[in-house]
């Protein structure tokens, strides 16, 4: 019985980062697909392209968009922070409901409060093993960079802060989808795109974190209205990626805004922290590929074991192999510098990319035993068969 109740722990943690998303009869396989991919593309983007710079106060972390003229472009298609959000609000509300309908919440305060602290968790403890380390380090050995050290290998939580967030703002947000719809879409874009001008045309530097709150919590809202999205139809689709994809052009274009859609060192904005109104056409583009490429990707999974099984596989690792995978590559870096003494890279070059194809195994090898020997309790059990969503029919 002790173990049996362990267990039922152990996934309702892991589902935190990827909650079950229960269509009728079963899971919806291409949503799951979603958060694979969004989930893989962070990892290899942080294993493959983090470029670690040690200086005398300790390791500073870098990238080649800086570097590489025309490299932004890139982040427009994996910077999928935006995706993760939207496809998160429709699986929310789906667990939301599924949960209601079998009465194990009454409220959504209940059903937010006992997701919300199933997830920090595993990441105050994260956090908190990191600082134990971090504090011994420095009493017992006086090691220099330790701080600068811990803060780059926590600093990936900063996506799981804003995902409790919004868990935690579940109940007024579902509130709000049902009583005003649209209208709350219409009421977060408006207020991003004010306190962009009162950050960029009024110097109100302190305005931006608002966006932090209003810009991830409209990208969450969008996700509850998925099942309309797909229903309208590929019209709706290509309207909704063209008109990202014209508008993110216009913004960056402008001058106002900086290509990337992740953070430059040296840059005086980042369009990340905190987040700019781009991100939100990022967003309206990013939704719109997704539900074009749908029926594709359904008919892989349906059609392929090779693809089920990779989604399931990420799936049930998702929770672990983030919030260890900076972990393993801090151990990587730490390796090649003090065991290896290999040269710095402070500007990719030729030797750099060609070996980035093998830049994720040092980390990859290294964070698999620390899932192994920490991280277990949060991998989740093989779900059942899935089947794709019933698709409404376009209108």
């Amino acid at each position: 019985m002790a173990q049996e109740t362990a267990g039922t722990t152990a996934d309702q943690v892991a589902d935190l980062m990827d909650p079950p998303t229960p269509t009728v009869g079963d899971r919806d396989r291409f949503i799951d697909f979603v958060r694979a991919f969004s989930l893989l593309v962070v990892v290899a983007w942080h294993w493959v392209f983090t470029i670690i710079i040690w200086e005398d106060d300790g390791p500073h972390a870098s990238n080649p968009i800086g570097f590489t003229h025309g490299l932004f472009i890139a982040t427009w298609l994996f910077q999928v922070m935006p995706l993760f959000f939207f496809v998160g609000g429709f699986a929310h509300s789906e667990s939301w409901e599924a949960a209601e309908e079998k009465g194990r919440f009454r409220t959504t305060l209940g059903f937010a409060w006992s997701r919300a602290g199933q997830l920090a968790r595993p990441a105050l403890a994260l956090a908190a093993g990191w600082w134990l380390i971090g504090s011994v380090a420095v009493a017992v050995w006086d090691v220099d960079g330790v701080g600068r050290s811990v803060k780059l290998i926590l600093s990936p939580l900063w996506f799981i802060i804003v995902y409790l967030l919004l868990i935690l703002l579940f109940p007024i947000t579902h509130w709000l989808h049902e009583k005003f719809g649209a209208l709350v879409l219409v009421w977060g874009v408006g207020i991003a795109v004010i306190v962009d001008v009162a950050r960029f045309s009024h110097d109100v530097s302190w305005a931006g974190w608002v966006n932090m709150v209003v810009i991830w919590a409209t990208c969450h809202q969008l996700g509850y209205f998925w099942e309309p999205l797909v229903a309208a139809g590929r019209r709706v689709a290509w309207g909704m990626a063209w008109a990202g994809l014209f508008g993110l052009a216009a913004l960056v274009g402008s001058e106002l805004y900086p290509g990337s859609m992740v953070g430059v060192p040296g840059e005086k904005v980042s369009n990340m922290a905190p987040p700019t109104i781009c991100i939100l056409a990022l967003l309206l583009f990013q939704a719109g590929v997704a539900l074009l490429l749908r029926p594709w990707v359904l008919h892989r999974l349906e059609t392929s074991n090779r693809w089920a099984t990779v989604s399931e596989v990420i799936n049930r690792f998702s929770l672990p192999l983030f919030l260890f995978h900076s972990t393993g590559m801090a151990l990587w870096a730490a390796f090649g510098h003090f065991v290896l003494h290999d040269e710095q890279v402070r500007r990719p070059d030729l030797q750099w990319w060609l070996t980035r194809p093998l830049a994720f195994v040092g980390p990859l090898v290294l964070t698999l035993p620390i899932i192994f020997v920490l991280g277990r309790q949060y991998v989740k059990k093989r779900p059942p068969k899935a089947t794709s969503a019933p698709t409404p029919q376009p209108a």
